[in-house]
């Protein structure tokens, strides 16, 4: 086996589309079609560039004959000090942290390349990539302990690493910033009621908003992640290595290497307003942090209140930006409390099936029957976001987590208000789940406190499975929140 940087990627070899019997033409993946299925594929749309061709034999990055030259210097005060990170494949030799860019869609870029349809050697034409709105450096950029979990410069590496760029280095993004309009049918609603009104430049008259938006990747910095969690890196190194699989041995074996960028759901930032404002306490600042739930979020299930609450954070944060200030939604890909949906949809089945029906008392234990733990969300990565975008204060946090406001209040920015989701905003099915969480610990509205008891728990139920187990048959029996 050889080392890393010993071999280079030969040149991929072309693969000629080969005749068959009967007329048809066989790809490089040896698909027979015709010739018109050729040309309507996405094979025919895309160029073949033949089949794969890998070295002469596996290169190992587990144990280098010597380390990058180019070293990551993890909150130092300029770009050129800290240097740029190196995941890229394409040159071994000068790679300086473990795993590789685009979280777990670097899997899809491996069946590309070995399907022929990716030069292994690709380098990206970064032209015309560049931020329209720049989210300069600010004091937490440069303070090793505010953000470990992300790379500050991740959208600034055409300008901080030019020189690198110029020598042939395949340095990448890994944050991208662009601008957008959103739609939102309860944005439609909410001008409809009277509670927005279009002001033809952040909120137009069809219900669109004009934002900012940023797409993160992961970039962890090992040691300033496990001091967050109050564990040594040896533990959080060998604990990710073992389960994964040993996916990345270099976990272990490559202590030389203190960044790594995990296979994992990346999150994305949307700014409403002027993204400067943000650096201003003395502008109004509304945020929701927001944990995925393609359920609820995309398919509007009523089980939980996520998207609800979600499209009342936005709203919130329209009115915000409306009347001079701004507002944020950090969306993180951390899908059911990052248990996972096929996690989540064993929970629900067993929620419904337990007896005594689904209730807000055994709300969690459920979830750590099947999961082995209650929540895997462990919110002390998430103020890093926050931090990037240099906000030191939130007038109006739109959540009722304490987990959430407790890693925010402890990263060192101030919180003046939290706001709760209306009741009217609750799904019939979702009183279980709200009821459970303020009974445990979530923010709960001075006017409610005294209506949170163990006996309201007690007595909240959600309805059955729609499946009626015994004879097969839909049912749609009501909820019961008494």
């Amino acid at each position: 086996m050889g080392t890393a940087g010993d071999t280079q990627a030969k040149g991929l070899v072309p693969d000629a589309p080969r005749n068959t019997p009967g007329g048809g033409v066989k790809d490089g993946a040896g698909v027979t079609m015709t010739a018109a299925e050729t040309k309507a594929s996405a094979w025919g749309r895309d160029v073949n560039r033949g089949e794969y061709k890998p070295p002469g034999h596996v290169v190992l990055t587990t144990h280098p004959r010597r380390g990058s030259p180019i070293k990551v210097v993890w909150g130092a005060n300029s770009a050129l000090v800290r240097g740029p990170v190196i995941a890229t494949v394409t040159s071994q030799k000068l790679r300086n942290a473990i795993g590789t860019h685009n979280g777990s869609y670097a899997v899809y870029r491996s069946i590309a390349i070995a399907a022929g349809k990716m030069d292994p050697k690709f380098v990206p034409d970064l032209h015309n990539t560049a931020p329209p709105v720049t989210i300069p450096p600010c004091a937490a950029w440069y303070d090793p302990k505010k953000i470990v979990s992300m790379d500050p410069w991740g959208h600034l590496i055409v300008d901080s690493f030019k020189d690198h760029l110029d020598k042939g280095v395949d340095v990448r993004p890994t944050i991208a910033i662009t601008s957008a309009h959103i739609q939102m049918p309860e944005l439609v609603d909410a001008i409809e009621k009277g509670r927005l009104q279009p002001d033809g430049k952040l909120l137009l008259k069809d219900g669109s908003v004009c934002v900012t938006k940023a797409a993160i990747e992961h970039v962890w910095h090992l040691p300033g992640v496990a001091e967050r969690f109050g564990i040594s890196e040896a533990t959080l190194r060998r604990c990710m290595f073992e389960q994964t699989g040993g996916m990345f041995p270099e976990l272990i074996t490559r202590s030389d290497l203190d960044v790594f960028l995990p296979p994992i759901g990346g999150q994305t930032v949307y700014v409403f307003g002027p993204p400067e404002f943000l650096r201003d306490p003395s502008k109004t600042c509304t945020v929701r942090v927001h944990d995925e739930c393609n359920g609820s979020d995309v398919f509007g299930s009523d089980i939980c209140t996520c998207r609800p609450y979600l499209a009342h954070g936005v709203e919130e944060c329209v009115s915000t930006a409306q009347k001079g200030g701004v507002g944020v939604i950090v969306y993180f890909r951390k899908e059911g409390r990052s248990l996972g949906e096929v996690t989540k949809f064993l929970v629900y089945n067993a929620r419904k099936r337990q007896e005594g029906g689904d209730r807000a008392e055994t709300y969690f234990h459920r979830t750590a029957c099947v999961a082995g733990v209650e929540d895997m969300r462990f919110q002390e990565l998430m103020p890093d976001a926050l931090n990037w975008l240099g906000i030191t204060k939130i007038h109006k946090l739109v959540s009722m987590s304490d987990m959430k406001y407790n890693a925010i209040v402890q990263s060192g920015i101030e919180v003046v208000e939290r706001v709760a989701i209306p009741d009217e905003l609750v799904p019939a099915d979702a009183h279980v789940e709200i009821d459970a969480k303020m009974f445990a610990g979530y923010y709960v509205p001075e006017e409610k406190k005294g209506l949170v008891t163990e006996e309201l728990v007690k007595t909240t139920k959600g309805r059955d499975l729609d499946v009626d187990d015994k004879v097969g048959k839909h049912s749609c029996e009501g909820h019961s929140h008494t």
